[in-house]
């Protein structure tokens, strides 16, 4: 599976972004979002399933990040409000076969796209 993830870019604090992650195939069940700031460890950010839409959001972004997904096109998309200088990072897709926040559970991963929040 090929993920590609966009719609990064730089951004005001306080505006908005949306990302969009394209998958080539439609052999995983569950798609996350990952992030990385730079000098820190990539966290998890969110995950939703492709078919009943379960979704969760880690704490850190709850009220601010959205994630859904298009099942028809097998796309995942990651709404994101209110944005924050902390929230400045490379942010992945991924795509997986088992509804997770660890990176481990995903076995396909996208390039990422960069997120650029100025205070």
């Amino acid at each position: 599976v090929q993920l590609q993830a966009s719609g990064g870019g730089l951004v005001q604090a306080g505006g908005s972004l949306r990302l969009s992650c394209a998958a080539s195939e439609r052999t995983f069940t569950t798609m996350g979002w990952f992030r990385q700031a730079p000098g820190k460890e990539r966290e998890f950010v969110a995950c939703i399933t492709m078919t009943g839409g379960s979704a969760y959001v880690t704490d850190s972004v709850k009220g601010r990040f959205t994630i859904s997904r298009d099942s028809a096109n097998y796309q995942g998309y990651l709404q994101m409000n209110s944005l924050k200088p902390e929230d400045t990072a490379v942010y992945y897709c991924a795509a997986g076969r088992a509804w997770s926040t660890t990176q481990a559970a995903y076995n396909y991963w996208g390039r990422g796209t960069l997120v650029t929040v100025s205070s």
